[in-house]
């Protein structure tokens, strides 16, 4: 059976991926395929990625303050392309705009400091809630 595969990005002109690097690892030794796709990356280069490796989860690492416009970008151009998976976002969030986050659809927002054994149970119950 194959590994379920995890998109991890890091969306715009944000360029510190240490915090994505250390969930991907993690997510990789918890038994998930982790495609990484690195930093400076738009909406719509990552849900082309996520198409591509029929990918069952897209994880959103964002520091730059500019998460709004672009997951919310990200959130339509999945609907208008039909990906229908699970994405979680992570970084620095201030807390009056995580419900704006989860009522576009986002599955969870993360802040520094969430343990890794969390995110892994996290995903695992969303992944695992497709299949």
């Amino acid at each position: 059976m194959p590994k379920p595969k995890i998109i991890i990005a890091k969306l715009g002109l944000d360029g510190h991926d240490r915090g994505a690097k250390v969930v991907a690892r993690a997510l990789a030794e918890a038994g998930f395929e982790v495609v990484y796709t690195g930093i400076r990356q738009t909406p719509s280069q990552v849900v082309e990625t996520a198409i591509q490796e029929d990918a069952k989860l897209i994880g959103i690492s964002i520091l730059s303050g500019s998460h709004m416009e672009l997951v919310g970008e990200l959130m339509r151009i999945m609907k208008e392309r039909g990906l229908n998976i699970p994405v979680l976002v992570g970084g620095i969030i201030p807390p009056e705009d995580r419900d704006a986050l989860l009522k576009m659809g986002v599955a969870g927002v993360y802040g520094p400091g969430t343990p890794l054994r969390e995110i892994i149970e996290i995903v695992k119950k969303l992944v695992g809630a497709q299949q």
